[in-house]
This record gives structure tokens, sequence and C-alpha cells, in this order.
């Protein structure tokens, strides 16, 4: 990959050669975030059985007018199997989600009798009727949220908590999930130091695998490994040696340098290319397969380029192994609050900041690599084209949206 490619080949053969990790059985508690592999199907109605959906009394509707004074036969809580008869002029306390005695086919709230929504131990003797209730009121029938046999979630949902509520309530405990895609990250670079290290001349404190690393668990994957390695071909062989991953992420060393070792050890291995993208910052790339068939992703080492690169290429990719259907940052439309140059040739992607209707860069520095002050502010990339060599202000610019 010696000539020049646009972002979009670079991304193009990326996605091309992932494919989804391997699918696992996990209990509800560990398959947050996880992508569901299969449709999972309610095995009974949902709800099991006419219930309560008020505190308030089980009545029948023809003796329930208002002002009647009706004899509460019955004391109905949340759990019991109780089926108490209701004749004429009674009424049984329910509590909500108590089943509904099979005799009512209303029930009166608490606050629709003259006790009012005061509780007490046991159940009063009568009550008196301030508002009728409508045939059905406060019932709710079984299989009315979901027949037995129907679908309650479909596969290829991100299972949220609302998502694994609903599992649960279909009566399922355990799910079937693409597997979290386990990744390595390294960073490389003689200069780089424990970030509470004290740098002398020429060392600067490592921030890359800091960013990667969360980033890779922003985007649901797992974080087998974080390392920094020196400028040394050795050290870096060593340490690529037998990683237990999916996917490999390495920082620096990925261009034209002298001592870019990433790109002496790894280009021409499985295949893996190096090679310029035509995009600011990030121009140097690698990628590829390596040997024991991971997806290896060199990155350029100063920061906003790191960060950048990962948004356009790693993310996606490591999206689509965990089965998510959307891959992509939305994006929006702004109007550019001030003017700035870009790079003709390479597409920009600038750290910004946007408001409901404006766009502008986060720091005055423009989007230099080096400047990772601005990664902290931002909460978006501005998305200049290619052929785009100054946005002035009021141009409207593609955004995509971060945060």
């Amino acid at each position: 990959m010696s000539s020049v490619i646009t972002v979009d080949e670079h991304r193009a053969r990326i996605l091309a050669a992932t494919t989804r990790t391997a699918l696992v059985r996990l209990p509800l508690a560990e398959a947050v975030g996880r992508v569901l592999a299969e449709d999972v199907v309610s095995r009974w109605p949902v709800p099991l059985f006419d219930n309560s959906a008020m505190d308030g009394y089980a009545v029948r509707g023809v003796d329930a007018t208002k002002g009647a004074v009706l004899r509460v036969v019955a004391d109905v809580p949340a759990g019991s199997a109780l089926d108490p008869t209701i004749g004429a002029g009674e009424a049984a306390r329910i509590m909500t989600g108590a089943p509904t005695p099979s005799d009512a086919d209303a029930v009166v709230p608490l606050e629709h009798t003259d006790l009012g929504t005061v509780i007490t131990a046991d159940a009063p003797a009568t009550i008196t009727v301030t508002r009728e209730p409508t045939a059905g009121a406060h019932i709710r029938r079984v299989g009315e949220d979901a027949p037995a046999g129907a679908v309650a979630v479909t596969a290829g949902t991100v299972l949220g908590p609302w998502q694994l509520s609903a599992i649960a309530s279909a009566g399922h405990a355990r799910v079937t999930v693409h597997r979290a895609p386990r990744v390595a990250v390294v960073s490389t670079g003689s200069e780089l130091i424990d970030p509470a290290g004290t740098p002398t001349r020429g060392q600067i404190p490592e921030s890359n695998s800091v960013l990667l690393a969360a980033a890779v668990r922003s985007a649901g994957a797992e974080v087998v490994t974080v390392t920094t390695v020196a400028d040394d071909e050795s050290a870096l062989i060593a340490q690529l040696v037998d990683l237990e991953a999916d996917a490999v992420i390495l920082s620096g060393g990925a261009s034209v340098g002298a001592f870019d070792v990433v790109k002496s050890v790894l280009d021409g291995t499985g295949t893996i290319e190096f090679g310029p993208v035509a995009m600011q910052p990030g121009k140097p790339q690698g990628f590829g397969t390596d040997d024991a068939g991971r997806l290896v992703f060199a990155l350029p080492g100063n920061p906003v380029g790191v960060a950048v690169s990962f948004e356009m290429f790693v993310r996606p990719a490591l999206l689509t192994m965990a089965g998510r259907s959307v891959i992509e940052r939305p994006r929006v439309t702004r109007a550019a609050a001030t003017g700035w140059r870009c790079p003709v040739g390479r597409t920009q992607f600038l750290p910004a900041v946007i408001d409901a209707d404006t766009v502008r860069p986060a720091t005055a520095g423009g989007s230099g690599s080096h400047l990772v002050t601005s990664l902290a502010l931002a909460h978006a990339l501005a998305v200049v084209p290619a052929d785009v060599d100054r946005v002035d202000e009021g141009d409207l610019v593609e955004v995509m949206v971060l945060s």
C-alpha cells in the first residue's frame, strides 16, 4: 500500500477483513452491551395472569357505584395464590401485581375510596366508593404485553437494561450473544515514560495507550493487555508473540522514519501493509491480518492522529466484530462559527465543539496531530472534504458527533 489511498478505501479494506466474533451463552447479568444473536421468544404470556395495576380493591363493577359501601372480605398481596370469592356488595383489598380474583372485573384504587391512600396492616371492614370504575379498570390482562411464543427481543439488538428486563420477563436467564472482541493495545516509542514520571530531555508522558484502552472499552470490547515497548525490534516481536487477542492496536512507528520499528517488524507479515491515507491527521497507517489471523491496526504516534484513526478505522471494525449493525457515529451539519485552513488533497478531521447551530475548532491551533489539548475540549469531529482548502465563517460543515 505505497500510493496514497482515500479514507473510504482504507475503511473498506478494513471492514472487508473483519468478521464477527463467536457466539457465547451468557447470564443476563453479564450480557449488557452485547449484541443478541438469536431472537428471544417468550416462554409464557406477559403478564402471566390477570393482575392489579394499582393498590386498591378488587370489585364487581355492578356493585362499585359512586357512594356504594362494600364489605371487604379478603386481602390479596402480591405473590399470593389466593382467589377469594367476591359476592354481591363485597370487595377484596389487593396490592399492585397481585392476581385479580376471578369474580372481580375492576379495581378501585385506594384514592377512589373514603379511606384514601392510607394502608393499614389489616384490611378495613368496609370501604365507600368515591369514584365509579370503568369496566376492566386497572386490571392488566394475561398476555396483553406479549402472548406466549411472541418474540420479546429480536436478534441484532444491543442489550441494555430495558432489553435484559424484557428477556427476564419472557422467562430466560441466559442469552446467546456475540463475544466481546478481545483487544491488545501496544504503544511504541523509546521517548515514552509513565505519566506519573518526570520527563528528561526528549521524553514525553505516554498517553496513547490510555486513550486507546478507554476507547476500546467504550466500544464494548475487552482490553486483554496494555503495554509500552521501546523502539526495539526484538522487544516488539517478543511482545506480539502468543497474544490472546482478536485485534492488536499499535501506536507509533508506522511512518517512514529510520526508527519506525512497527513498520519494519510487521510490513509484509500476513496481509499487513503500510502506506499513507489521504487524511489529516493520521496519514501514516498500517493494517492487515497477521499470521495468527488477528486484525492488526498500526496507527500514527501523535495523540490526535491516534484518536481520529481509532474513530475512523478501529471503532467501526470492533463494532462489526461484536455483531453491531450500526457502526457509524451520527453526523449533522452545522455552520462554521469561524474560518480555518484545510490541507488540500486530504480529508480533514478537526476536533471541534458544536452547539445547536454552529461548529468551531476545539482549539485555535487547528488540526495539528500534536494538539492533544483539543481532545479534552472536543465532542465532535468536523469533516472537511479533500478538495476544500478553506472553511469560511458561515460555511456548512459535516460534523461527526462523538458524545
